[in-house]
């Protein structure tokens, strides 16, 4: 399988190539800045270009299977519709060139679904980023895609396990986190699984 990843020099986004490589995948990075991958392999092929730019996003996505968003918005706490405007962009390359499977990770919280008094003060303080990430996963839902959103509690930088709950509703119980890592193995696993297509998952260690 062929797939070309957006946000691929994030903690996520690296993990995913690093993966997707070990894993036979031929990987395209679109990255601003290539040298923050620090990796060569045979089956990879950075693409340098700008995810707000429409014309480079869609000139990538030619003659790829799928597409993996590991997107995070500049703007941090603030409002922002960096997420949206990225997202506007991959899906109309998407459909230019007729490639149809995306993985799209966004955050637990979305769908207001965190449980108990620290839910809501995570999902008070990450109010922002939540709401970019809901419209642009919203936009994606609604153009016909085989779409896949993952749903991950907080992101660690602990090894990977390939040990992890799923929740189709809400989240999994008693959740915290994960690690980025085993984020990276669901969403090569999500790829590959089709009873993922048109889902929404939570994942938590």
């Amino acid at each position: 399988m062929k797939i070309i990843i957006f946000g691929a020099t994030g903690g996520v986004g690296k993990a995913v190539v690093k993966q997707a490589l070990e894993n036979g995948f031929d990987v395209t990075p679109f990255v601003r800045t290539p040298s923050k991958l620090e990796l060569t392999h045979e089956k990879l092929s950075v693409v340098q270009g700008d995810a707000f730019n429409p014309a480079e996003v869609a000139a990538a996505i030619a003659g790829h299977d799928a597409v993996v968003s590991c997107l995070g918005s500049s703007q941090g706490m603030k409002k922002s519709t960096e997420l949206q405007e990225m997202v506007r962009n991959i899906v109309a390359g998407m459909q230019e060139h007729d490639v149809k499977r995306i993985v799209y990770t966004a955050s637990a919280g979305i769908y207001n679904e965190l449980p108990g008094i620290s839910g809501k003060l995570m999902m008070g303080m990450l109010k922002n980023a939540l709401k970019d990430h809901r419209a642009a996963t919203d936009y994606i839902e609604a153009h016909g895609l085989h779409y896949t959103i993952v749903r991950p509690m907080g992101l660690t930088n602990g090894p990977f396990s390939g040990k992890y709950r799923e929740a189709a509703e809400g989240v999994p119980e008693k959740s915290k986190s994960i690690s980025r890592a085993d984020v990276a193995h669901f969403i090569l696993k999500a790829l590959n699984d089709k009873k993922y297509e048109t889902t929404s998952i939570g994942i938590a260690n």
